[in-house]
């Protein structure tokens, strides 16, 4: 496996954006919604970063099932969503890849009436949007390999990885 991003660089990231983060939401009714289960690592420290009040939820949304290192049908589940009527909704993702998570998500959540929705993720990937848009907050731009570590996996594993690496087709 090759190591693309190194765990210090996460971190001082993460850090960056929560300040930023922190800035933007100063005295606003914060719910930050994580997208299951890769945003796990990166949602967890995400949050610490963020130094104003916020709500927690999550999503379950999934593209990618088994050993598949593309895309399928997204199955999207709102089950464990808080009320965020009314309230300023940032989305924590992963990965940027096609876009397609993303982009169904916000225009899930816009029936919930939030007063308004952003989106983060961790990783943009170069090369495979399939939409318009692009998440409003990124950490780091990769490039199109399969990645793997803090959160993002292969078949359920390598989540625990401190860092993000790419793996070898002979990995796959």
């Amino acid at each position: 496996m090759r190591r693309l991003i190194e765990h210090d660089a996460i971190e001082q990231r993460v850090s960056e954006l929560g300040a930023e983060l922190s800035e933007i939401y100063r005295g606003k009714d914060l719910t930050v919604v994580g997208v299951l289960t890769g945003c796990m690592l990166f949602m967890a420290d995400l949050v610490r970063a963020i130094d104003v009040p916020h709500r927690i939820g999550v999503v379950h949304a999934s593209s990618y099932r088994g050993r598949s290192t593309r895309p399928g049908e997204l199955a999207l589940d709102t089950q464990l969503l808080p009320d965020i009527r009314g309230r300023d909704v940032l989305i924590v993702d992963d990965i940027f890849d096609t876009g397609n998570t993303l982009s169904h998500l916000v225009e899930a959540l816009q029936s919930a009436g939030p007063n308004s929705i952003r989106t983060a993720a961790l990783l943009l990937k170069e090369g495979r949007a399939e939409v318009e848009m692009r998440p409003d907050f990124s950490g780091f731009t990769i490039p199109d390999v399969f990645v793997v570590g803090y959160g993002l996996d292969y078949n359920d594993d390598y989540r625990h990885l401190p860092f993000i690496g790419a793996l070898d087709e002979s990995e796959l």
